[in-house]
């Protein structure tokens, strides 16, 4: 057993060495999680401002211009346009300089103080059909916040009063601000486990097949599973200096702070970690050479990461059929215990099925692992 140990800490010594004096790698292993989460963070935004309104005012009246002041009052629209005739909508969204424009019908102040219903047009470009969703949501919730102050100014002159019989009190949990950010960080390390765990992994040890470095571990005392150990220390702690790193820049760059506990949150961390160091080892028992090792990783790991795992696109907004798929990605259950711990500050005992389907499959692919490296032995 002693020996085992041995063995371990002098392939895992081994390996520190050979990263440390690959500056590229380790340069790229330790601040690649840094340039994520600033590209992330700053880059990919769902939150929809600043969308660019075209006016059209065919009425011209205080009325017609207080409409038009309300949609700037917002941080969610700029006025850049003011048409002069319909003609030139279509001119405006073709050339994507406006992304929706609004038309105030003639008559409009008249039948405003005849307590006529007047219509008033919003053209939405279309093209992104979630901006399109969001845009409309904006127009509503302002066209309904100006409808109400038309109707107190109209009472206040008639006198008569009106009672509202249902009011909504909102109280946003988790996630205040509604910041993109804040859902989008506990994927991104997850993402980069992935990146750190399945391809620096992978390529390490087909690197040693393309050197022929790894002929003389087979020859030596060493087995099977003392090496893939061995190798898996290394990048197992440079996985979770990465996971701090990111951690650390998030609460600084975006004020993100983890609610849960630490300790669960790394324990968490640590056990979808193992199971990206034991897919990478996996796919470097099948690779003979570094670039098909990094094109299987990515396939089967680091687009499933990105696109099935729930990190950027909800997963019931899927097929039923891509659902189904979505259960055999480890991501998903990792997203929802570390957004849980991050976010809500739940306990991971309420993650216990999650934890379980991790662990499984982290002694799964380490098993078969072992099995095909010591085949290879053989």
């Amino acid at each position: 057993m002693i020996k085992s140990f041995e063995r371990i800490a002098a392939i895992s010594k081994k390996e520190l060495r050979q990263l440390r004096r690959d500056k590229r790698t380790l340069s790229l292993l330790l601040f690649f999680p840094a340039f994520m989460l600033v590209l992330f963070g700053y880059a990919l935004n769902f939150d929809v401002k600043n969308i660019s309104l075209a006016i059209l005012d065919q009425d011209r009246t205080e009325h017609s211009r207080k409409l038009a002041v309300t949609f700037q009052q917002y941080d969610y629209f700029i006025a850049h346009y003011y048409l002069e005739s319909g003609k030139e909508i279509d001119s405006y969204l073709d050339r994507g300089k406006a992304a929706a424009c609004m038309v105030i019908p003639k008559g409009f102040e008249k039948n405003i103080i005849e307590g006529i219903e007047t219509p008033v047009q919003f053209i939405i470009d279309g093209t992104n059909a979630n901006t399109a969703q969001t845009i409309l949501g904006y127009i509503d919730a302002i066209i309904n916040a100006y409808q109400q102050k038309i109707i107190v100014s109209r009472m206040q002159r008639t006198g008569s009063t009106l009672s509202i019989p249902v009011s909504i009190e909102q109280r946003i949990m988790f996630n205040q601000d509604l910041k993109t950010v804040r859902f989008l960080l506990p994927g991104l390390i997850a993402f980069i486990l992935m990146i750190v765990g399945v391809v620096s992994t992978s390529l390490s040890v087909v690197r040693e097949k393309e050197l022929g470095t790894i002929e003389q571990i087979k020859v030596s005392p060493t087995s099977a599973f003392e090496w893939i150990i061995g190798k898996s220390i290394t990048y197992f702690i440079v996985s979770l200096i990465a996971s701090t790193l990111v951690l650390v820049m998030g609460w600084y760059l975006f004020d993100i702070t983890v609610k849960g506990s630490i300790f669960e949150l790394y324990i968490a961390i640590s056990l979808f970690l193992m199971g990206a160091l034991g897919m990478g080892l996996f796919i470097s028992t099948i690779a003979e050479t570094q670039q098909v090792a990094f094109i299987i990783a990515l396939l089967s790991s680091i687009l499933p990461t990105m696109i099935l795992s729930g990190f950027v696109f909800p997963i019931k907004s899927m097929p039923f059929a891509i659902q189904l798929v979505t259960y055999i990605v480890p991501a998903r259950y990792f997203l929802t215990i570390i957004r849980g711990i991050v976010l809500k500050g739940t306990s991971m005992s309420l993650y216990l099925d999650q934890m379980a389907y991790l662990g499984i499959f982290a002694f799964v692919v380490f098993l078969i692992s072992t099995i095909k490296m010591h085949k290879r032995e053989i």
